[in-house]
């Protein structure tokens, strides 16, 4: 199965990127967060290490992923992204988290 995704970056990595805040991505076969963020990655290489850590792929502090106003973050890289993103009715939100007090 072939999906095209939405995905929404925050401003500081579309600019990185040279891109609109909203891009699109191809992804074959299952649609996680692993395989979009892949996907994201190949079409955008300079984004290549600023989502994730270049060698353990695991998501960098202060980043956070959203969709059907939940926080997607902590599940599992491989576990599938709702159905929504998959159709492309909503985009998957990439936020840069803000710390504080």
């Amino acid at each position: 199965m072939k999906a095209t995704i939405r995905i929404e970056l925050p401003a500081h990595l579309s600019k990185l990127a040279g891109a609109s805040r909203e891009v699109q991505v191809s992804v074959e076969g299952p649609v996680t967060q692993r395989s979009v963020l892949d996907a994201l990655e190949i079409a955008y290489p300079m984004l290549e290490g600023t989502i994730r850590d270049h060698t353990s792929k695991l998501r960098r502090p202060f980043i956070r992923f959203f969709a059907c106003e939940e926080d997607l973050s902590h599940i599992a890289s491989d576990e599938p992204l709702p159905d929504v993103v998959v159709k492309g009715v909503e985009p998957l939100l990439i936020v840069g988290a803000i710390a504080g007090g």
